[in-house]
């Protein structure tokens, strides 16, 4: 199991909260809240260890298409890049609902 914390700078809050996915084999949970600031920090837990470089460059990409500023938490159980990627397009999603 292992944490990694990321940050980035934001432009513009999300506009609610949102939770979207579960943590399964092969998938993962995203927990999205508005934050104060000009920021945007992201937990993950994970449970395969090793890929924090992954996670980096799968996330940069998400910040660099949104840029909105949140506190995000990832719950994930061994999903792929191409998941995190559809599960954090579906939290933005449904926070501007």
């Amino acid at each position: 199991m292992e944490t990694l914390n990321f940050t980035f700078e934001a432009e513009r809050p999300v506009a609610h909260r949102a939770h979207v996915g579960v943590v399964g084999s092969g998938d993962l949970e995203v927990l999205l809240e508005p934050a104060s600031g000009a920021t945007t920090t992201v937990c993950v837990r994970t449970s395969v260890d090793g890929y924090g470089a992954i996670w980096r460059k799968v996330l940069e990409r998400f910040h660099a298409r949104h840029r909105c500023a949140a506190r995000i938490e990832i719950n994930d159980f061994g999903a792929t890049p191409g998941v995190v990627a559809l599960r954090l397009e579906q939290a933005v999603e449904a926070s501007q609902a």
